[in-house]
């Protein structure tokens, strides 16, 4: 049986030479602008032709703007980038089709991260060092850990953070909240999934937790998404399981011991006792029964809850 290939993401900081700095900068608007633009052509077909534009339709009008004498500046920068601006507006209005996500939106500058992919035909990479596609010089790249051994990159993704001064302040520490709030949950999901063999997990509505404007800041923060993501993709690797309850199930306000479902379980409880005489802690009897839950699913399949008495 064949391998699998598993791709992983690398995140490191790199400072731009001022030649560099620019070509980004052109690179980052033309690909705002073709984003942009493809949207639009996207949305008038629909709207007044009632026709679907695909990604091999607006591939070939990026052809014909390159060509066009008020938009040949679109020339400049190197393709990839230009491409792979297309393959995300198809990918946002593929979101937008199966229900998970809202209408595309036009891209303004300061207002969405600027940001190129350059594909492996798009840059070079030799001795450690990276050279995008149309630049003399390699990009000064801090290596804050190596890569795997044995591994180039397939592709390369550059970012920039928010322009303005004050912008760039708040940026940077919101840059190294991030980077430590990643740092721990890539921490703590590792030695979860290497110190076990079943993880079990509520299956939560974040985006409709986060509309609660007391919750919203806290839920953000803890960064759930991402944890479940790394959890997936690290059981994965290692061979381990992630188990999703359903968010249906009444973890918080059943007894882990007896199985008594309580009538009511408001927010504002944090300890209760069940009629067995148990007092529960809300949050440590929920885990016990999303554990619970969460090896029977793994040992009989989906769709079994505890019993109840």
């Amino acid at each position: 049986m064949a391998g699998r290939v598993v791709k992983r993401a690398f995140k490191f900081r790199f400072y731009p030479t001022v030649v560099q700095a620019d070509q980004l900068a052109r690179t980052f608007g033309c690909t705002r602008y073709v984003y942009n633009r493809a949207l639009a052509e996207r949305s008038r077909a629909w709207s007044q032709e009632g026709r679907r534009v695909t990604y091999a339709d607006t591939s070939k009008m990026l052809t014909g703007w390159k060509r066009d004498a008020e938009t040949e500046w679109l020339a400049e920068p190197s393709k990839g980038p230009l491409q792979e601006s297309l393959r995300q507006l198809q990918g946002a209005f593929e979101r937008f089709w199966r229900t998970q996500s809202r209408y595309p939106q036009f891209k303004r500058m300061g207002q969405s991260k600027d940001s190129a992919t350059y594909f492996s035909n798009c840059f070079t990479y030799r001795g450690g060092q990276v050279r995008l596609a149309k630049q003399s010089e390699p990009l000064d790249i801090r290596w804050s850990r190596p890569l795997p051994e044995g591994a180039a990159p397939s592709q390369v993704t550059v970012s920039r953070n928010a322009r303005a001064k004050a912008r760039l302040k708040v940026a940077k520490i919101h840059g190294r909240i991030a980077d430590r709030r990643r740092d721990y949950l890539h921490k703590l999901s590792t030695r979860l999934v290497r110190e076990n063999q079943v993880i079990a997990v509520e299956d939560l509505s974040v985006r409709n937790m986060v509309k609660n404007r007391s919750l919203s800041r806290a839920i953000s923060d803890a960064g759930w998404s991402e944890f479940r993501s790394m959890l997936e993709y690290k059981a994965d690797w290692y061979g381990r399981r992630v188990v999703a309850v359903d968010r249906f199930c009444p973890s918080s306000k059943t007894c882990s011991v007896c199985g008594e479902v309580a009538s009511t379980m408001p927010l504002n409880v944090r300890e209760w006792a069940c009629r067995c005489g148990v007092v529960h802690d809300r949050d440590v009897n929920a885990a016990r029964n999303i554990l619970a839950v969460g090896l029977t699913v793994a040992a009989c399949g989906d769709g079994v809850r505890p019993p109840r008495t």
